[in-house]
């Protein structure tokens, strides 16, 4: 999982609409590669996070949901960027709790916090800064089909993902160090290619 906070000034905000920024899941990977390099270039500043799949599955000894491992991780971001005002993509039902469970989380205090569902899609800010997060899961993904070779997009609705976790899973009794062991397609591939089979041979 990749998180990113990007900051502008606000009398240059009009410049992300000319240079075409908005919902990175609208843009092709080379579109969104060429909009996150200009967007690091002239923005004011930005910092992303990697949260990778280890500290992800530590969530549940934790009793962390993943909302709230986001909401803590945003935080992080804007306690470092200290914008003035902030727009943020929702990871709750409930948005204007969401908004809430961040501000009681930062060390300062901003003019205003802006918390909506579909954030990317609405307000140019904030599909801006899921373009550079999106670059940079591109480039990770990038760097594992160069290891373990194409394996797809690394998400739940992926048909060539879920065949190469399989695969793996069934060649090595194991999830591959970048799969996350807390997700249930995980669990279950597992379950029905490791633990059955322990039953199976059992049995026999």
């Amino acid at each position: 999982m990749v998180l990113c906070g990007i900051c502008f000034i606000k009398s240059n905000l009009h410049f992300l609409s000319e240079i075409g920024v908005k919902d990175s899941k609208k843009l092709s990977p080379q579109k969104r590669k060429k909009l996150a390099e200009i967007l690091k270039k002239s923005c004011y500043s930005h910092k992303i996070i990697d949260v990778g799949a280890q500290e992800i599955d530590e969530r549940e000894l934790k009793k962390i949901t993943l909302n709230r491992l986001e909401e803590l991780k945003m935080a992080e971001i804007i306690n470092d960027l200290k914008p003035d005002i902030i727009y943020i993509d929702a990871a709750d039902v409930n948005e204007e709790r969401f908004g809430t469970s961040i501000k009681k989380l930062l060390k300062y205090q901003p003019k205003d916090i802006i918390s909506k569902h579909k954030a990317d899609d609405i307000f140019p800010i904030v599909s801006a800064s899921s373009i550079v997060a999106k670059d940079r899961r591109d480039k990770l993904i990038e760097e594992i089909h160069e290891k373990y070779g194409n394996l797809g997009s690394g998400y739940p609705s992926d048909v060539r993902t879920i065949k190469f976790l399989r695969d793996f899973i069934k060649k090595y009794k194991k999830a591959p160090k970048f799969a996350r062991k807390s997700w249930d397609t995980t669990k279950r591939i597992i379950n029905e290619e490791v633990s059955n089979k322990k039953i199976t041979e059992f049995l026999k």
